[in-house]
């Protein structure tokens, strides 16, 4: 069974204006049960992130701070979102239901978290509407229980992810592969173990074909035994943000090849939907809703 980490708290209330589409968290959960992908015994409500957990993964003066709420105003500027006890918690539940994703991936091969792909988070701060990092915490995770040796990171949204790319730099069992916007946000990258920038305009059939290049090269050299996969969806044409100019149906074939990739090398994989940005709220919902869809065609 798909299993899908939802809590309502993933809406968090915004000023009016902001520039991040909220209500995707609402409308993705409906969607898919209106059109029967999936059913409500498909979702789950994560707990709340331990400290011992997080500790793993971020400094203990970043936790203690966000989680009192004292950060500076130049801190709060740089993630981008008001900071308050329910941007706080709504982290938490983000980053412990990537994790208890893992756990299900691991029993059915595929999980999904609605929200999550928190890139942006490095271990000693907050950037780009991301205080916690979702898959860097499941995967430290995941290497401290045992429950994984090798893991691989597939970030696709069009944004590097320069703190994933951080928190791992000197971790030897996580491979970073982002493949990303060059002239994107952010303007400073990271280095991540495998970077591909992609010029502004690339559209799909160059995409998907670095992409098929790419993923058995990953899996013949560094042979990973699970996946995180940042299925980010502002790659697409209409989005405001991205400069790239994916369709609808490229980002979707995206998702196949990825998990198609997972599936045929039996490697439990977690998705995470990440960012999408596009005015019109039915597009943004349409194509992370493929992940979805795709997600069951292919493993259940």
């Amino acid at each position: 069974m798909l299993k899908i980490a939802w809590s309502p708290v993933y809406k968090y209330e915004l000023p009016e204006g902001h520039r991040f589409p909220m209500a995707k968290y609402e409308l993705l959960p409906e969607q898919l049960l209106y059109e029967g992908t999936v059913t409500d015994d498909n979702f789950f409500q994560p707990g709340l992130l331990e400290t011992p957990v997080a500790l793993l993964t971020h400094t203990s003066d970043w936790w203690s701070r966000m989680n009192a709420v004292q950060l500076t105003p130049q801190e709060i500027r740089a993630i981008g979102f008001p900071v308050n006890e329910k941007f706080v918690v709504r982290g938490r539940h983000i980053s412990q239901g990537t994790l208890e994703c893992a756990h299900f991936a691991l029993q059915y091969g595929c999980a999904m978290n609605v929200a999550g792909g928190t890139h942006h988070a490095f271990a000693d701060r907050g950037e780009g509407f991301c205080c916690f990092n979702d898959q860097a915490v499941a995967a430290n995770y995941l290497l401290n229980k045992q429950l994984a040796t090798k893991i691989l990171v597939i970030d696709l949204d069009v944004h590097q992810g320069n703190g994933t790319a951080s928190i791992f730099r000197d971790e030897p069992r996580v491979f970073t592969f982002s493949m990303h916007g060059e002239r994107n946000y952010p303007l400073r990258k990271e280095q991540s173990d495998l970077d591909i920038g992609l010029p502004d305009g690339m559209t799909d059939a160059v995409y998907l074909q670095i992409l098929r290049d790419t993923l058995p090269r990953l899996y013949e050299d560094f042979q990973p035994d699970f996946v995180f996969y940042l299925s980010g969806v502002d790659i697409l044409e209409s989005d405001k943000l991205g400069r790239l100019a994916i369709s609808r149906a490229g980002c979707r074939e995206r998702d196949s090849t990825v998990f198609n990739f997972c599936k045929t090398h039996r490697l439990p994989v977690v998705a995470s939907m990440g960012g999408g940005y596009s005015p019109r709220i039915v597009d943004i919902v349409e194509a992370h809703a493929n992940t979805f869809r795709v997600a069951q065609e292919i493993f259940f």
